[in-house]
C-alpha cells in the first residue's frame, strides 16, 4: 500500500492534522465523464486546508478530488452518483461504469487502511492522541453577489464533536475551543461554535469507532471567509491568520491530552 499519496510527513507529537478534502485532482478517464468544469467542482472542495497542516509534524493530505471519491462520508455514499449526493449538480455526462467505482473505492480503502496503521503506530507509541480534521464550507450558495448565509447558523469555525464521547475528550475539546476564541485575530475574535453547522464526518467518526478511548478527532469546520468561495481568490493574508490561531492552540491541546 502507497503511504506518500496523503501521509506527508510522520513527526514525533501525537498530533495529526488532516485535509482530506483540500484536493483537487481526478483521473483522465473520470474527468471525460464530468459535466462540472474545474470551477464548479472546486467551489465544493476545501482548497488551501492543506496549508493549515503545517502547524504540527504529522501532516494527511489527500490530493484526490472528492468528486471522484469522498473519503469523509461513509463507503456507501463515498461517490456522488445522483444530484441529490452533491448539493443537487449534475455531475455526469454518463453514469461511472464499474471500473470507475471499483477504482474509486480501492482508493478509498487504500486510504483507510494506512490511516488505521498509522494511528495504530500512535496508541502505540503515545497512548492517546488527537486529530485536527480540518475542512472549510459554503456560506454564499445564492450567489457572489448576493448576501451571505446568517451568521447566527454560520460560525466562523464550526467545532465537530457529535462523532465522539465528549465526557471522555472534555479537557482537550473545551481547551481548543478556549484557545481559538482567545486568541487575537486581526483585533478581534473569532466567532467558535460546537455543533452548530456540522457535527462531524466519517472521518472522525471512524476514528472514535475504531479509536474511542485513545483518539480524539476534532472536526474543525472553517466558513470560507477567507476566500472568494465562487472564483476561488484566496485572501492569502486570512490564511495565515487562521494557520496561526490553530497553531497557537497546540500547546494547550498538548498539555490537556498529557493531562487525560
Amino acid at each position: 500500500m502507497k503511504t506518500e499519496i496523503f501521509i506527508k510527513e510522520i513527526g514525533n507529537t501525537p498530533l495529526i492534522v488532516a485535509a482530506i478534502h483540500n484536493g483537487h485532482e481526478v483521473s483522465l478517464k473520470v474527468r471525460d465523464l464530468f459535466l462540472l468544469d474545474d470551477s464548479e467542482r472546486l467551489r465544493e472542495e476545501d482548497p488551501f486546508t492543506e496549508i493549515w497542516t503545517h502547524i504540527t509534524d504529522t501532516r494527511i493530505v489527500v490530493p484526490k478530488s472528492r468528486f471522484e471519491v469522498d473519503l469523509n462520508r461513509p463507503r456507501d455514499k463515498a461517490l456522488y452518483l445522483k444530484p441529490e449526493d452533491a448539493w443537487g449538480l449534475n455531475i455526469w455526462k454518463t453514469e461511472p461504469g464499474t471500473e470507475m467505482i471499483t477504482n474509486s473505492l480501492e482508493y478509498y480503502d487504500n486510504f483507510y487502511s494506512n490511516i488505521l496503521i498509522l494511528l495504530k503506530k500512535f496508541e502505540a507509541r503515545f497512548g492517546k492522541f488527537v486529530v485536527f480534521d480540518i475542512h472549510s464550507y459554503n456560506h454564499r450558495r445564492d450567489g457572489s453577489n448576493e448576501q451571505p448565509a446568517n451568521s447566527k447558523e454560520n460560525p466562523e469555525v464550526n467545532i465537530g464533536t457529535g462523532t465522539m464521547d465528549r465526557n471522555i475528550w472534555a479537557p482537550v475539546i473545551d481547551r481548543f475551543i478556549s484557545d481559538l476564541k482567545k486568541y487575537n485575530f486581526q483585533d478581534r475574535n473569532l466567532d467558535v461554535r460546537e455543533n452548530v453547522k456540522f457535527r462531524g464526518g466519517n472521518f472522525s467518526r471512524w476514528i472514535h469507532e475504531n479509536f474511542p478511548e485513545s483518539g480524539c478527532s476534532i472536526a474543525i469546520e472553517f466558513k470560507k471567509f477567507f476566500m472568494d468561495e465562487w472564483s476561488g481568490e484566496p485572501d492569502n493574508a486570512v490564511i495565515e491568520d487562521i494557520k496561526s490561531a490553530l497553531k497557537s492552540t497546540v500547546p494547550g491541546v498538548l498539555l490537556e491530552l498529557k493531562n487525560l
